[in-house]
């Protein structure tokens, strides 16, 4: 299903003459470098396609014949390939490995001498002093140390090599193949000759899958019946550049349809063309540093066109693809594969930001990025700590408008405890957790957490998180300019064990109210203190790791009821 869906929208860009993928036979990739001749095999410059790119040279990117080397295996690429390959030159290999690379690249070109411009570019790689003529040009001192790719260019051309007609018209003919080696293409269905290795896919964020690929059988323990490499899982040659070509579309560094967590990479299309494939984006994406508001807005903009049904359409058959890609040293791992209508993924993303909508300062941003949730739960808040799997699992739980993982809510609380600290990011995983798990599962038929403070939730551990916000703001108002106040000292056994915690600090309080000073701010506390503990007969001894996630919940709600108001007074 997921070779099938990029397959298709493989077919779908290449029907379309602006999209710029890559057709049949061919390849996107930068060449720094351009040999410049003449067709009497006189070079003419060493031209740098290079352009700087913050503090980066970026090399210009052009549409290439396949590539036709995979790993470590001396086959050579038509008409473009690194220093080496193309001029027989030391660059980082051994002097007998780069003549049987150069060789190579000659007997590629050898059998088309016919063509004219083969023959010009043979003319000019059959010099002698090709060395010593590079090396009067600044740029050969780069492109050797970096044995970077190179092709050819004609002085009178403003093309590479490659692009002259008679090249196209070459690579376009259809090679032959026996009959009796057709196989069934597990992708198309159809009687096809089978690729024997598939296309590396690139893009991902670690720097140790620039061969990973999907589809691979690099050891004989992975064959079965005798069969080697790519007839393990037959693919027509057709069909497995499509996909590969579609997926490092996808993955390539201009694509606007592809994320990066710290152990994920997320891509997504639509089968026809769709504003969702652009907006999914924004969705997932951290805010640009140089404009940190365009997100938000986006975002506001986004939510309102989703409550308002403007991605519901009569005919709701185009289908949105999500594939979660994840890193690794041979083999792409599918982290998961979501499937839906785009009504369907607009709906989800929709209920995503219900459930995690809270109270919060008015500095935070009403929409954080998934990033910003996930680094949340992270010790020392790096994306580095991100618990393995835990990205995954999220998303797919966002995708499928389910309950949202264990590993999360349990990372959540352990993060608050330690950190005695309820974010704004952490309080709204853990509300989204609790009203997603009720409303899927909910026995006791318990109350949904609100937005803002809800003064008839009677759980018990809503009501002591409550509680125990109170406590520290009188704490804070007794003791101006305290170092550590009972959250730090306290949350963690406060919120586990009530009931041998409690009953310090409401003695604590006593003392504490004393020193306010002020009958009346005394007496809005007291009343405060009763309203909460009204029908509260006892502090539990200890409090399920649900209610503890209501005792956040509570603390959260009342800290920003309270900080509310007491900005109101000090207006007043």
């Amino acid at each position: 299903m997921i070779l099938q869906a990029l397959k298709e929208y493989y077919d779908r860009k290449a029907a379309d003459p602006d999209s710029g993928i890559a057709p049949a036979g061919w390849e996107r990739k930068e060449l720094p470098f351009l040999l410049v001749i003449d067709h009497d095999g006189n070079l003419v410059n060493l031209e740098d396609t290079r352009e700087k790119k913050g503090k980066k040279l970026v090399a210009k990117t052009f549409l290439v014949p396949k590539k036709n080397r995979h790993s470590s295996e001396i086959a050579a690429n038509f008409l473009w390939d690194n220093v080496e390959y193309v001029l027989g030159i030391v660059c980082k290999s051994k002097e007998a490995r780069v003549a049987e690379q150069h060789a190579a690249f000659l007997d590629k070109l050898e059998p088309y001498r016919f063509v004219p411009v083969i023959a010009d570019v043979l003319k000019f790689l059959d010099r002698n002093d090709l060395e010593e003529k590079l090396s009067k040009y600044p740029a050969w001192n780069d492109a050797r140390k970096e044995c970077a790719f190179l092709s050819f260019r004609f002085a009178d051309s403003l093309e590479p090599v490659f692009r002259d007609k008679n090249i196209i018209s070459l690579l376009k003919s259809a090679k032959s193949c026996n009959p009796a080696d057709l196989k069934r293409c597990l992708v198309t269905g159809e009687l096809t000759e089978i690729a024997t290795l598939h296309t590396p896919i690139k893009g991902l964020k670690k720097k140790n899958t620039l061969e990973s690929k999907i589809v691979s059988f690099n050891f004989d323990a992975a064959n079965s019946f005798r069969k080697k490499q790519g007839e393990n899982a037959p693919v027509g040659t057709e069909a497995e550049f499509a996909y590969s070509t579609a997926l490092n579309s996808l993955l390539s560094k201009e694509s606007e349809q592809k994320y990066s967590l710290e152990n994920i990479t997320i891509v997504f299309w639509a089968s026809r063309s769709d504003k969702m494939e652009h907006d999914f984006g924004f969705f997932l994406s951290e805010p640009s540093k140089d404009d940190p508001d365009s997100r938000t807005e986006y975002i506001k903009n986004l939510y309102k066109s989703l409550k308002n049904g403007k991605f519901i359409t009569e005919d709701d058959t185009n289908l949105f693809y999500i594939l979660g890609l994840s890193p690794n040293v041979t083999r792409i791992s599918i982290c998961f594969w979501q499937v839906g209508t785009v009504a369907q993924i607009a709906a989800r993303i929709r209920e995503y930001f219900d459930d995690l909508q809270i109270c919060h300062a008015p500095g935070e941003s009403d929409y954080p990025s998934v990033w910003r949730l996930l680094v949340s739960t992270a010790a020392l808040g790096k994306s580095e700590n991100i618990i393995p799997n835990l990205e995954g699992d999220f998303l797919r739980a966002v995708l499928e408008g389910a309950p949202f993982p264990e590993t999360l809510f349990q990372q959540v609380m352990l993060r608050t405890k330690r950190e005695r600290l309820i974010s704004y990011p952490r309080a709204q995983l853990i509300k989204a957790y609790l009203n997603r798990k009720w409303r899927v599962s909910n026995p006791n038929n318990e109350r949904s957490l609100t937005v803002s403070l809800d003064k008839e939730n009677l759980n018990i551990g809503y009501r002591l998180g409550r509680l125990f916000a109170v406590l520290e703001k009188i704490q804070t108002e007794a003791n101006p300019g305290i170092n550590a106040t009972i959250r730090e000292r306290f949350y963690a056994s406060a919120s586990a064990t009530p009931g041998r915690i409690f009953s310090i600090l409401m003695k604590l309080t006593h003392y504490h109210l004393a020193k306010l000073n002020q009958q009346n701010r005394e007496n809005f506390f007291k009343k405060q203190i009763g309203e909460i503990l009204d029908q509260v007969r006892e502090f539990p001894v200890y409090l399920s790791l649900s209610d503890q996630g209501q005792f956040a919940i509570g603390y959260y709600h009342q800290n920003r009821d309270l900080f509310t108001k007491h900005n109101n007074e000090n207006n007043q």
